[in-house]
């Protein structure tokens, strides 16, 4: 993974990972992700829009398929009760 504080936008269009019953202008910070081209994807949060952090598709894909099979649950524990 990389950072790019240069060039906070890059170009791309970001999209907004916005809570069950939030709204995108709500209060945030929020974490947003954009998909480049090639193999490329970026994040980062909408309060530090400069700080970039990039990995791969096949990383991306990975971490998704873990969130849906619960497999990070166990840090979140805590912060639901």
């Amino acid at each position: 993974m990389s950072q790019d504080s240069d060039n906070p936008d890059l170009g791309l269009d970001w999209i907004r990972a916005v809570p069950e019953g939030g709204t995108e202008h709500g209060p945030g910070p929020w974490i947003e992700v954009a998909f480049g081209d090639g193999d490329a994807v970026y994040l980062r949060e909408s309060d530090d829009p400069g700080t970039v952090v990039t990995t791969t598709r096949q990383k991306w894909d990975a971490f998704v398929r873990g969130v849906q099979a619960g497999e990070f649950d166990h840090f979140v524990e805590d912060a639901c009760r």
